[in-house]
């Protein structure tokens, strides 16, 4: 059986075109479960809870965010505490020493 050459249509070389080739996939490291001395890290975002409280402070919604019902229910009464229980709580988040429900500390900005 010979194969008739005729009937097939010869493609200029320009219009070969390569597959491209997809960029290596590049895995992020995953999020620390424990800081330096041991201490468990909450999985809640510090960014979030620094801007809940800067934005929504005064009826505690970042203690909502972390679990503390309690104390979210105690700024909505008073007001964040005239606003002072807010500002402390502030500077703790972005000092890094805030913790969740749980006493674990959040750390993670993201």
């Amino acid at each position: 059986m010979s194969i008739n050459n005729e009937n097939v249509e010869q493609v200029p070389e320009s219009v070969v075109t390569e597959t491209p080739v997809a960029p290596p996939v590049v895995q992020m490291p995953p999020k620390p479960t424990i800081d330096q001395f041991g201490n468990p890290i909450s999985p809640k975002s510090r960014l979030a809870a620094a801007l809940l409280a800067w934005f929504l402070g005064v009826i505690g919604v970042h203690r909502f965010y972390v679990g503390k019902v309690g104390t979210g229910i105690l700024m909505i009464v008073t007001l964040g505490g005239l606003g002072i229980w807010v500002l402390i709580d502030f500077i703790v988040i972005l000092v890094g020493s805030f913790k969740d429900k749980e006493g674990r500390v959040l750390i993670n900005w993201s």
